[in-house]
């Protein structure tokens, strides 16, 4: 179990299926603060394990028309830096980890109440009910070391297949996502070392995820900002190491949080947001603070 490794499955992210013009572009720069406790499997000697990580990430966006439907492509790099410590068989042991973690790319499309549309013809529309399906992959990139069992990079390929429901009722806007994560083999895991002189490989099982927000805008000067209540819950991800598979490393966790997003001029916005582990029964207890600047404009290439 590796604690930035179990980061995938915690996504909240509010209004993710909002519809833009086609054409529309953004740039997002996100720093995220981590800190909490990790739990381990109780039958690993491993006691008071706690981490702090910090994240940065660069996001690049872009709307278009897929078969007259409104679609977004999304590709992300983050960035972590990480210390780590616990107690190990009665040893005070800490760890320090930085590096690229796997990048992302994501693809959405609108399939219900969300066409293709003009700025002309988006001024004049009023969202409803949006129904949206995206596919988020994660290629196995990012530093990986295999000798070492905590990791930026994870050796494997993840693919999140997720619809996804937005409803408006006035300044009201409730969202909901349902995904599965599907994981290949890391077939390097945790070897070569002092405590596993040979090659390990280890599988996880798919991870189901499920996601719920509340927001409400606010209106001012032309600009609106808005504030989101959120939470999800995921389920499954036990893991394998050689075939044989760990029962305790059953994922059913939780978070809870809140995001304000608030326009400070035409082109650009800056969002916060805080969460914490309502539920965690293995991984990363984490309290999650993130602050993200966005630029946007309209316009393609010439």
């Amino acid at each position: 179990m590796c604690p930035l490794q179990l980061l995938l499955a915690q996504d909240l992210a509010p209004r993710a299926y909002i519809i833009a013009p086609v054409h529309s572009n953004a740039v997002t720069l996100t720093y995220s603060f981590l800190t909490g406790d990790i739990v381990f499997d109780n039958t690993l000697p491993i006691e008071n394990a706690d981490g702090r990580i910090n994240i940065s990430t660069l996001s690049l966006y872009h709307t278009l028309n897929c078969f007259g439907r409104s679609a977004n492509v999304t590709v992300s790099l983050p960035f972590a830096i990480g210390n780590f410590q616990a107690t190990v068989v009665g040893t005070p042991t800490q760890a320090y980890r930085s590096g690229l973690l796997p990048g992302a790319l994501r693809f959405s499309v609108n399939l219900k109440g969300g066409p293709a549309m003009s700025v002309k013809e988006f001024l004049s529309w009023k969202q409803k009910t949006i129904i949206g399906a995206s596919l988020k992959v994660l290629p196995p990139t990012g530093q990986y070391d295999p000798t070492r069992l905590i990791n930026p990079g994870t050796n494997r390929w993840a693919f999140k297949p997720e619809l996804g429901l937005s409803r408006r009722w006035g300044q009201w806007v409730v969202d909901t996502y349902g995904a599965v994560w599907f994981f290949s083999t890391n077939s390097d895991f945790f070897s070569r070392n002092q405590y596993s002189p040979g090659t390990n490989t280890q599988s996880q099982s798919p991870i189901t995820a499920f996601e719920g927000h509340l927001s409400y805008d606010f209106k001012k000067g032309g600009l609106r900002s808005w504030i989101s209540l959120d939470g999800n819950f995921w389920y499954g991800g036990r893991t394998s190491v050689n075939g044989v598979e760990n029962p305790a490393s059953l994922l059913a966790n939780s978070r809870v949080g809140a995001t304000v997003s608030v326009p400070v001029s035409k082109h650009q916005s800056v969002k916060f947001s805080y969460s914490y582990g309502a539920i965690a029964r293995y991984g990363g207890n984490f309290q999650n603070v993130s602050v993200g600047w966005q630029y946007s404009w309209l316009g393609r290439p010439n």
